[in-house]
């Protein structure tokens, strides 16, 4: 019997371990080839992993996809996360966004390598890319307006955002425009249907996902405390990116602003830097989160790289892992959708203001600035063009604007 026992357990453990290596592989294979930001990543996981492979049915994915909507962070990547750990629990959560996610960071990593080792700050290309960064964000802030600002109630509520963020340039300030748009849709938006919202299985323990939220918040408060306190300054980056992760609603795009209001602030970064690695973060595939991974290194090094990196990531493992078995419960609740609909109007006023400033300000300069941003937009927009292909135009039209 004992042996029986034993060759069981052996079997099991093959079983998951070849789990794990084929979530890993799926994963890596999407994070080399998905280009085009979060929502054509998660056009790329429906097809991959609810069509081909189905690992997840299709109100299951759609109801995976509205909880990572819901949850600050990148909801592509926490999708991938969680359709891992569905998969092959917390160490499959893991597995997955390391596949999808280090084809990127390895990309951004050797750009920045690029970028130190030779003086190319004043080059064409580079001010091609930060006209990239405005033609891409201009685009975000239009899709996501139509979306989520669609009665002139949330219009309203995202202009005051975009003019509070433009004049409180603060991390704070952003954090506090958040909570009070969350409690403005508390209030007014609690009795309206905005979507319906049906079960999902999940498997993950509520014990373990009580671990994940009290972690969660408790680094949430700790670190800023511990940063001011310690004097170390991988303590104060892991902070900073940590709060990002954390408070970033919205994902992708939304990131630039937290982003730029840390890095800036606490000189890691030049401005001219933190747009050129924003503009280059368009070009390779994989979450745009990644662009940690870049300021890290430009910042500290390898070591700054992996800090950052680990540090704007963890929240969304973390709250996938610790929202997952208490979601059926907390969608349902009008006052919490109520609040995500204020929430998100916010969140487009924050990235219009971002739009203005630092990108319209750093890089539309002259006439010419302004004319190849328009035909970058419109080949985004209309021609519906992959990003990669944008990326080049730009660096290419820099130079030509610099020549000329």
């Amino acid at each position: 019997m004992g042996a029986l026992q034993e060759e069981a357990v052996q079997s099991e453990k093959k079983v998951k371990l070849s789990t794990l290596i084929e979530v890993f592989s799926v994963s890596t294979k999407l994070g080399l080839t998905s280009f085009g930001g979060p929502i054509a990543h998660l056009g790329y996981f429906h097809n991959e992993y609810v069509r081909r492979r189905k690992w997840i049915d299709e109100q299951s994915y759609a109801d995976l996809v509205a909880l990572c909507q819901f949850l600050p962070g990148p909801a592509s990547s926490q999708v991938g996360i969680g359709i891992g750990i569905l998969r092959a629990g917390l160490l499959g959560g893991f597995v997955a966004w390391l596949g999808f996610t280090l084809p990127s960071i390895i990309a951004l990593v050797l750009f920045a390598y690029l970028l130190q080792g030779y003086d190319i700050g004043s080059s064409g290309w580079i001010h091609g890319l930060k006209i990239v960064a405005v033609a891409i964000v201009a685009q975000a802030v239009l899709g996501m307006g139509q979306k989520l600002t669609p009665d002139r109630e949330r219009v309203t509520i995202a202009v005051i955002a975009a003019v509070v963020t433009l004049y409180w340039q603060t991390a704070f300030s952003q954090v506090l425009i958040i909570v009070v748009a969350g409690l403005i849709g508390l209030s007014y938006y609690r009795k309206k249907e905005e979507y319906i919202v049906h079960d999902v299985h999940i498997t993950i323990k509520r014990s373990v996902a009580i671990f994940c939220l009290s972690l969660f918040f408790i680094l949430l408060i700790a670190l800023p405390l511990l940063s001011q306190w310690g004097g170390m300054e991988w303590l104060a980056m892991f902070d900073s990116f940590y709060r990002t992760g954390a408070l970033v609603f919205g994902g992708g795009h939304v990131v630039l602003p937290l982003l730029e209001s840390e890095v800036i602030a606490n000189e890691w970064v030049s401005q001219t830097d933190f747009l050129v690695g924003y503009g280059a973060t368009q070009a390779v595939p994989g979450p745009l989160f990644t662009f940690a991974s870049y300021l890290g290194k430009m910042a500290g090094g390898l070591s700054g790289a992996l800090i950052a990196t680990t540090a704007i990531f963890l929240p969304a493992f973390l709250l996938v892992a610790g929202a997952l078995p208490f979601w059926n419960n907390l969608r349902t609740n009008p006052k919490i959708k109520g609040a995500l609909v204020g929430i998100n109007a916010a969140v487009v006023g924050i990235l219009l203001a971002a739009l203005y400033d630092p990108l319209w300000t750093t890089a539309i300069l002259e006439t010419s600035d302004f004319a190849l941003a328009v035909i970058l937009f419109i080949m985004l927009v209309f021609w519906k063009l992959p990003p990669w292909i944008i990326v080049i135009t730009g660096a290419a039209g820099g130079m030509l604007l610099s020549i000329i």
